[in-house]
């Protein structure tokens, strides 16, 4: 809302007003407002899901300290979400289909969780959410974003074009895009980046031999939907001790945003010779209050934990981080980006897979992990969860860094 105020403003030439022009202040800025708002608002949150009993049923796994945790407010994804949302709102351009997919991707998921958490909390029930009705609502965000992403006329990339295609670009908004005459062809493509190869696109288009291009749209929406839903759990179950979902969440925002930015602007695109995909940028202001949603949640969120976010926060995070990683055709990434969400899904399904093998081959079931997910299993080597929070946080740094480095390896 602000972006469009500051653009009338500017347009009456007052002076400062063209500052929100730029991606740079505008993402700055609600990563600002974000941290403001998660740190100053938590306590208040805090207080009133006590006030309400809002507490956290917690199962006796014979963890050390596990049953101290007992009664801590969850739901606190409530404030992540809100915090956001209301700077996107107020920063962003509302109008660009990235940001509507993200605001909807937000809502969505968080919507799905809260109904997970008030089951669990206020029914009794610590199934929560039955497992089908979940993953009919991440099909569904996956139907909506696949097709719009497959189908929207803003959805394109941009290419040098012939003498017979030449048009003139006039991004004044946009930074990197000084040169006025840039001669350039928007295409509809569904080409995605391919890590670590020297022509590193993949056209969803060609997938499938054989198969007409009126039915691509299809495996691209399977493809979405997979993602959002593998990311979205995995994110879910890293959720388990104090500050471990928050903290690889933010890294991985961090991420995606410089990648954003990167394919977001003509020069920097140009120079690292990858996708330059028009209207991205905008993506930035989004990420940088994801970024500051997760640091500011810590706060009250490090060990010893002051509210939990429960799936209201854990699903949305990783929902937000599939539809991000798709927006940026980045997606094939995502196994290396979002690697402690991946090994902490792999435990589980090793777990159990080996668990029953064993118990049908050998008449009792054993276990490849003393407990899953991973970090459990640390928990029950006797480690202390803060150690084990901080060295996930510095693999997670070393995977995004990683990440970036495959920009240039090729």
């Amino acid at each position: 809302m602000l972006y469009y105020l500051f653009e009338y403003l500017n347009e009456l030439d007052v002076p400062g007003a063209g500052v929100f022009q730029y991606i740079s202040f505008r993402a700055g800025m609600a990563a600002f407002l974000s941290l403001l708002i998660t740190i100053t608002f938590g306590k208040n949150l805090i207080q009133y899901l006590r006030k309400k009993q809002v507490g956290e049923d917690i199962r006796d796994l014979g963890l050390e300290g596990q049953m101290k945790k007992k009664g801590t407010p969850t739901m606190g994804g409530f404030i992540i979400i809100a915090a956001i949302l209301i700077p996107t709102f107020l920063l962003a351009r509302v109008d660009n289909v990235y940001i509507v997919l993200l605001i909807i991707t937000t809502v969505w998921l968080g919507l799905i969780g809260f109904l997970d958490d008030y089951i669990k909390v206020f029914k009794k029930d610590k199934e929560g959410l039955a497992g089908r009705f979940k993953v009919v609502g991440q099909v569904g965000l996956g139907l909506i974003v696949g097709v719009t992403l497959y189908f929207s006329d803003q959805v394109v990339i941009r290419e040098p074009a012939t003498a017979s295609e030449i048009n003139v670009i006039r991004e004044n908004e946009v930074e990197g895009n000084e040169d006025a005459n840039v001669r350039y062809k928007d295409v509809k493509s569904m080409r995605t980046t391919v890590p670590l190869t020297k022509n590193n696109e993949l056209d969803y288009d060609k997938i499938v031999p054989g198969l007409p291009d009126e039915y691509t749209w299809i495996v691209y929406t399977l493809i979405v939907i997979l993602v959002i839903t593998a990311v979205s759990n995995g994110a879910n179950i890293t959720d388990g001790i104090d500050g471990l979902a928050a903290g690889t969440s933010g890294i991985i925002g961090m991420t995606i945003a410089i990648l954003a930015y990167l394919s977001g602007r003509v020069d920097f695109s140009s120079y690292l010779n990858i996708m330059y995909i028009p209207n991205l940028s905008e993506l930035v202001i989004f990420c940088t209050a994801f970024v500051g949603a997760c640091l500011g949640f810590l706060w009250y969120n490090t060990y010893p934990a002051q509210v939990f976010m429960g799936d209201t926060g854990s699903l949305t995070l990783g929902g937000v981080i599939a539809v991000l990683a798709l927006a940026v055709r980045k997606e094939l990434l995502i196994p290396l980006l979002c690697g402690i969400f991946l090994i902490e899904n792999l435990s589980v399904i090793i777990q159990v897979f080996y668990f029953k093998y064993t118990k049908r081959k050998y008449g009792e079931g054993r276990r490849v992990f003393l407990m899953s997910p991973l970090h459990h299993h640390y928990q029950k080597k006797n480690i202390h969860e803060s150690k084990i929070v901080t060295r996930f946080w510095i693999v997670g740094i070393l995977l995004a860094i990683l990440t970036l480095a495959t920009l240039k390896l090729r």
